[in-house]
């Protein structure tokens, strides 16, 4: 019991009994990634602040709140598209609590009626990944161009707004697959080849007259 409900004190009881309801409504905390499931695009989360409880003496403890399991992922996703990227055990995590149950919703989309009587509770929680404390805070973010990046920035897909440029960055190569159609003029820099054939301007072809046919490339 708080020592401030023995007191005979009206305005101190509200606030105590106010004080311990506000304890049960959970908003948002940050979090970390303790495991994530691809095939259910769910994250088991540790949140990343602890909380507070009192001993036999009163004196505060802090302790690590239960790890959250099932919790939903939201990757950005609109219009048939979805951006997603790889999520790995560490990964900082934004944790938000419905103030609803959600658990219809989860398991069957569409519009649901909640299936308990809970509010804001720690089993409603969704996890957005992305948010950096400053222990994890990524270096030279760029201030002028939409950037798709590795986090050591070394490789990344970058849209200039404003020259409207796109540049990629690959030390490790670009593969593409399927047909490609370039409208506009051309420039290489580099060796060019085509079915294992050099086309560039060291490529040769064998002796020929002058009205003879072009041989392939050797």
């Amino acid at each position: 019991m708080d020592n401030r409900q023995r007191w005979n004190d009206e305005e101190e009881m509200l606030r105590v009994a106010i004080e311990g309801l506000l304890s049960q409504v959970w908003t948002s905390l940050p979090g970390y990634v303790v495991a994530y499931d691809a095939s259910t695009n769910t994250a088991t989360v540790q949140i990343g602040v602890q909380g507070q409880i009192a001993g036999p003496d009163q004196a505060p403890k802090s302790v690590n709140y239960p790890v959250l399991s099932g919790v939903p992922v939201i990757f950005p996703r609109g219009g048939g598209a979805t951006l997603t990227f790889p999520i790995a055990p560490g990964d900082e995590c934004w944790v938000s609590f419905a103030c609803r149950a959600i658990g219809g919703w989860k398991q069957s989309g569409g519009i649901q009626p909640p299936n308990d009587s809970r509010r804001h509770d720690l089993s409603d929680a969704v996890c957005h990944v992305g948010p950096m404390s400053q222990a994890k805070m990524l270096s030279s973010i760029s201030t002028s161009t939409v950037q798709l990046r590795s986090d050591d920035g070394v490789s990344h897909i970058e849209l200039d707004p404003v020259g409207h440029i796109v540049n990629i960055v690959a030390p490790g190569g670009i593969n593409l697959t399927g047909p490609v159609n370039v409208n506009g003029n051309t420039t290489f820099t580099g060796t060019v080849s085509a079915n294992g054939k050099r086309i560039d301007n060291t490529h040769t072809h064998t002796a020929q007259g002058a009205t003879a046919i072009t041989t392939p490339v050797n």
